[in-house]
């Protein structure tokens, strides 16, 4: 069995927010292949289901971004699996909008659901860093990933949960090459990273609270129209 883990925030407060990419993966994955209805389980949200033969568990940490290993341990410990059986999806800031990478262990550089999965779990997962892009002044970074993606975002982020989702069984079969390759072969008008460095959001009040961490055409139609949702800001659940 494999655990793919998403990273974010829960409750419909942080929904949008360029730190829950890790969140919106992996609904689209149980969207686009039927995976079960999602249920709380292990300090989180789990669905099961089946991705290129193999028997796979999503989850969605409930512990915020900073425990995420409570929740990730405790999944794996349950089922029994190898650190190289999880696979965690993240935002990564160091890569430009809509570009992707895998990787395995390493640094989690200032990434706290990271950090928190390598004390409690171990290093060696399989990281699958989806980019947000970097506001580029340090002092934004917070506010950044705590942000919501903007209508712009549409653009090659619609697309790129699309492709994330088609190209899932491949990364259950431990072929990250040609999950990339996959990827790759999105149009390129639609899926063509960002290339201006993003705008800088604005300054978050001082009073805003932080967390404590920080079937084909249906499913395509369900995914656009939660999307638009979310950038015209009237979100209605998930993905």
């Amino acid at each position: 069995m494999k655990l793919l883990v998403g990273l974010g925030n829960p409750g419909a407060k942080y929904a949008r927010n360029r730190h829950n990419i890790g969140f919106m993966a992996v609904d689209v994955i149980a969207l686009e292949h039927g995976f079960g209805p999602w249920k709380k389980r292990f300090q989180g949200m789990v669905a099961s289901g089946e991705l290129g033969g193999e028997a796979c568990l999503l989850l969605k940490p409930e512990t915020y971004m900073n425990d995420s290993g409570k929740a990730v341990g405790e999944a794996a410990r349950y089922h029994k699996m190898d650190i190289a059986d999880i696979i965690v999806f993240h935002d990564e800031l160091d890569l430009a909008p809509g570009k992707v990478r895998v990787k395995h262990g390493g640094g989690n550089a200032g990434h706290n659901g990271l950090r928190s999965i390598s004390a409690l779990v171990g290093n060696d997962t399989e990281r699958v860093r989806l980019g947000i892009g970097h506001p580029g002044v340090k002092e934004l970074v917070h506010h950044w990933v705590l942000s919501d993606f903007v209508r712009d975002d549409r653009a090659w982020l619609e697309p790129l949960l699309d492709g994330i989702a088609k190209a899932a069984p491949h990364l259950a079969r431990g072929d990250a090459p040609r999950f990339l390759t996959e990827l790759a072969r999105e149009p390129a008008a639609e899926r063509r990273a960002a290339t201006a460095a993003p705008r800088p959001p604005k300054p978050a009040p001082a009073a805003q609270p932080h967390p404590a961490g920080e079937q084909s055409g249906k499913r395509a139609t369900a995914l656009a129209e939660n999307l638009r949702r979310w950038m015209a800001g009237r979100p209605k659940g998930g993905i």
